[in-house]
């Protein structure tokens, strides 16, 4: 699984030609979730505190994901996400 991004011990990645809905990973500890990136439904579980920083994150990136989302069903590389400051 590609990393798109890593901040305060968050780590999110993406899936090759993964099934639908657009979707990503995010890990924390022992802790591991899916976002869909169009409604923000998780599956999963995640510290509070975390999952702030990933639906702020996310926020600030939903069109970059989504662009992600399209390289990975086509297999091409993904681009790097610029981690929340």
């Amino acid at each position: 699984m590609p990393e798109l991004c890593k901040f305060y011990g968050i780590s999110i990645t993406m899936n090759f030609n993964e099934h639908n809905p657009p979707h990503f990973h995010a890990y924390y500890q022992d802790c591991e979730i899916s976002v869909d990136i169009k409604t923000g439904l998780v599956k999963g579980t995640m510290p509070k505190r975390a999952l702030k920083m990933i639906f702020e994150w996310l926020e600030l990136y939903k069109n970059e994901l989504l662009e992600d989302w399209q390289l990975a069903q086509n297999r091409k590389t993904l681009v790097k996400i610029p981690p929340l400051l």
